[in-house]
């Protein structure tokens, strides 16, 4: 599968909206958290193949800010799934030199989730191979304007001044700062939004949907997203270089 992608064009950056679990555990009667249990095997798919073919970040939506309105008994499956797989995963990903990151206000996460979460980021973070970046009670709209709040506070204190913000310095001020914007955003499951999803740093992100449930998304699934997002032109606002010809 690897062969039919050009390793030239290999997105650097890349962010996945996992969705379609719970539809997955319906489609087979099944309670909605084995569709996330199953999920997890995907996640550990997309990962491996991300560090094959050479992406340098990951970004997993894993848990949104508005995920916290879910049944209690659902939360707290996934803020279990989430330990167990911290637990579970990070010597592996360790030893494949994989970086792991957090964004979000993971100061919300229970403090038990909350110190593996650390421990994981505080063990891998020498690591100079993917970076795996978990978005977790992450939201987009709350990331612009606690952005926005800490520049407001860094002008009060005379550290900023007002004409100094501009679109990069204002990237300095997010959860993302010095890394690079995705270049891809896969969602599953066959809905057609980004849901409150790195809304300040896809402005120019390719989007892939795909009908394909996340439990159901593997290295198969992930090489097709990537040929599709190959096969296209990237112009940033640009006239096409075809059309320029």
């Amino acid at each position: 599968m690897f062969e039919s992608l050009d390793p030239n064009k290999i997105p650097a950056h890349v962010a996945i909206i996992m969705d379609g679990n719970g539809r997955w555990a319906k489609a087979r009667l099944l309670p909605r958290i084995m569709g996330h249990r199953e999920g997890m095997k995907s996640v550990r798919a997309v990962v491996e193949v991300a560090r094959k073919v050479g992406i340098k970040v990951l970004t997993l939506y894993a848990f949104s800010k508005e995920n916290w309105q879910r049944p209690k008994e659902e939360v707290s499956f996934l803020m279990n799934l989430l330990a167990e797989y911290l637990q579970k995963e990070v010597d592996e990903l360790h030893e494949k030199d994989i970086q792991i990151r957090a964004i979000g206000e993971i100061e919300l996460l229970p403090r038990q989730v909350l110190e593996l979460l650390e421990k994981a980021v505080k063990k891998t973070k020498k690591n100079q191979g993917l970076i795996l970046n978990l978005a977790l009670s992450y939201g987009g709209r709350a990331e612009i304007a606690r952005a926005a709040r800490l520049i407001a506070e860094a002008c009060l204190k005379g550290d900023l001044k007002p004409d100094e913000i501009n679109e990069d310095m204002f990237s300095r001020f997010l959860y993302t700062a010095n890394l690079p914007d995705p270049d891809l955003l896969i969602r599953t499951s066959g809905e057609k939004r980004i849901s409150n999803f790195l809304l300040y740093q896809c402005a120019y992100t390719e989007f892939y949907f795909t009908p394909t449930l996340w439990p159901d998304f593997r290295e198969r699934e992930f090489i097709e997203a990537l040929k599709d997002y190959q096969a296209r032109e990237r112009r940033f606002g640009k006239i096409s270089e075809q059309v320029h010809e």
